[in-house]
């Protein structure tokens, strides 16, 4: 037989799966970095502007301020006129060149930058989302051991999993990543899937039975006959979901941005009208008409309705991430508050996502450490999540470990034995009781004799039961739960979560294609979860929300808000948040436009002094940016 190196393990491929840091992102982008050279530009030559410096400084500051953040808003503006479309973009320059042109260069300038920041950010999330979808395909391991025969015996070939065809036999070694979908035609294993499928728990995997690609092989060795091809296989399915659902999706607006057209048309169709107007009927002279034009225009201008809508959601998104939840943007803090329906994952997001001791049970004549203690010896040597988590009981009951453990076995799918302290022990795994669907019990005995169970499960959050009641206060529809797992266990936690609708065995597809469902009838969707499979109906959902300490890379790059902590208490603070963020958003609109409305009538009506025009103008910015602000207290959250 020819030796091969072996395909990449999990571990050694960990380093590929996750796409570049948001730094390394935003660095590689334009747009940030125009963005970013505005920015700095505008503090220079507001710096220098309140240091007496020379007028043509901080003007020169200023102006390159304008074209080094708004030449691609300008030029995006010029190409929607070209397609008979006025992007509100392009009326934000002429606002500014206008500001310029009467000398108030400062308000141009920042609204320059306010826009160019916008963009910026927007820039950032999608190109963050590009490449986990792509960090994604990492998950299969790039090469494969395939299996042949000749006459001269069986040959093992290193191959590119795209290579691999169907009918192929592929073999995987203990710790390594299956490279495609397939079923096991020899050998015995247990495979961690909770990637894929959300099982918290490896499941035994024994001939007949399929393994999917990207998951990882337990302690034993499996030969794998390929039933699928590289491209259909799930982790390419679940990219191509993510892909099109990202591409599908409408892009929900801003409450300002949906009259963006027809304000933009109106106050430039306004303006030319307070040009043209006094010009030709009324007998004004060029440089009063134009005067009165650049007040309108001044007056007009959105810049105080831009920030009537900013100021409280970037407030919202500050008191958020103060208290561990990253917003992505102002667009999706205003949706969360919009939701009809919350559903959750279950391993990971409603549970810890991995199994804990919840009991032990010693025979008669025996303690509860008199079995913890040679179970935690035995299992010493083994990665298994069983074995973790009895370790870790021991521990912390303080169980004293035996001084001496040889000879240490493990059975794929059964448990371990070893001799401790001249004893053997044997830990395997019992069949399911009575005492619930998501609980695993293993027997523990020495030499031959039973001495007690351990019952582990893999626990709810200690906060779940209450978010879940909230949370379904505050929504129109009651809480959903969407899990791979099986109807038993995902029956079993929903009742101790009270949800009210289960959707059990559910692939990434099937996840996707309900909430599609949901989206498609006019519902719309907030989906928590933490895992790659969670992914493609995060993208198709209203909002995502990830889990931020398990969550998956895809899983955090295609989610609008991360729960950071973990916590899910926040989510129902969350939301009520965002309503009263819209509700902040609505106010100063009002404001705005009766500001708006008051110097419009008296500049068409009267004479407007310049000077009060722009007092008018940027006093109306400060009042919403204020009242803006107003979310940032502490009340905002915990009332």
């Amino acid at each position: 037989m020819t030796t091969v190196p072996t395909a990449p393990t999990a571990r050694t491929r960990d380093h590929l799966v996750r796409p570049p840091s948001l730094l390394a992102t935003g660095v590689r982008l334009a747009e940030v970095r125009w963005a970013a050279a505005a920015l700095a530009l505008f503090l220079a030559g507001w710096a220098a502007q309140l240091l007496d410096a020379p007028a043509w400084l901080w003007w020169s500051l200023y102006l390159t301020c304008y074209a080094t953040g708004g030449w691609e808003s300008a030029l995006s503006g010029l190409r929607a006129l070209r397609e008979r479309t006025l992007d509100v973009d392009l009326l934000m320059i002429v606002a500014a060149v206008a500001a310029a042109s009467i000398g108030q260069v400062f308000d141009g300038a920042l609204l320059i930058v306010i826009f160019a920041t916008s963009g910026a950010l927007e820039a950032v999330v999608t190109q963050r989302t590009a490449d986990s979808v792509n960090a994604l395909l990492n998950l299969a391991p790039e090469r494969a051991v395939r299996l042949h025969r000749t006459p001269d015996g069986e040959h093992e070939e290193v191959v590119e999993t795209s290579r691999l065809r169907v009918g192929d036999t592929v073999l995987v070694r203990p710790g390594e990543r299956v490279g495609a979908d397939g079923t096991v035609t020899e050998g015995f294993s247990e495979v961690d899937q909770q990637a894929i499928t959300g099982e918290s728990v490896p499941v035994p995997r024994r001939v007949g039975e399929g393994v999917l690609s990207g998951t990882i092989n337990g302690t034993g060795a499996l030969r794998v006959r390929v039933d699928r091809p590289a491209g259909e296989s799930v982790i390419a399915r679940i990219v191509t979901l993510v892909e099109e659902a990202s591409a599908t999706k409408a892009r929900t607006q801003l409450f300002i941005e949906r009259i963006e057209q027809r304000y933009s048309a109106l106050v430039v169709a306004a303006t030319l009208l307070v040009l043209g107007i006094p010009l030709l009927f009324l007998g004004h002279d060029f440089e009063a008409a134009l005067l009165r034009a650049i007040v309108f225009m001044i007056v007009a201008s959105p810049c105080a309705v831009v920030l009537s809508t900013m100021p409280p959601l970037l407030a919202s998104i500050a008191n958020a991430g103060r208290h561990g939840v990253l917003v992505k943007s102002a667009t999706v803090m205003e949706q969360i508050g919009r939701v009809d329906l919350v559903a959750f994952d279950k391993t990971g997001t409603l549970t810890r996502g991995e199994p804990r001791v919840t009991g032990v049970e010693p025979e008669p004549g025996h303690t509860a450490d008199q079995v913890l203690a040679p179970a935690a010896a035995a299992e010493c040597n083994s990665e298994h999540p069983l074995a973790r988590a009895i370790r870790a009981h021991a521990e912390h009951q303080g169980v004293a470990a035996p001084s001496r453990v040889e000879d240490f076995e493990s059975q794929p799918g059964t448990g371990v034995s070893a001799t401790v302290d001249g004893s053997r022990v044997r830990v395997e795994r019992a069949p399911a009781d009575a005492e619930g669907p998501a609980s695993t019990r293993v027997l523990v005995s020495v030499d031959g004799r039973v001495r007690g169970r351990i019952t582990l499960a893999d626990a709810l959050r200690p906060e779940t039961a209450r978010t879940v009641a909230e949370v379904g206060a505050l929504t129109a529809q009651p809480v959903h739960l969407l899990t791979g797992d099986n109807a038993a266990t995902a029956a079993h936690v929903a009742r101790a979560a009270g949800v009210d609708r289960v959707h059990a065995g559910l692939l990434p597809q099937d996840k996707a294609a309900l909430v599609k469902e949901k989206e498609d009838a006019g519902t719309r969707v907030l989906l928590v979860g933490d895992g790659v499979n969670d992914a493609p109906a995060m993208a198709a959902a209203t909002t995502g929300v990830a889990m931020g300490r398990r969550g998956s890379d895809l899983a955090l790059d295609t989610a609008d808000a991360v729960v950071v902590r973990d916590d899910l208490s926040t989510l129902p603070r969350l939301i009520t948040l965002s309503r009263r963020a819209r509700r902040f958003v609505v106010a100063n609109l009002c404001i705005a436009g009766t500001f708006i409305v008051v110097l419009v009538t008296w500049d068409l009506v009267g004479t407007l002094p310049l000077a009060l025009a722009v007092a008018g103008h940027e006093g109306s910015t400060v009042v919403v940016a204020l009242n803006g602000l107003r979310l940032l207290r502490e009340r905002a959250w915990t009332r």
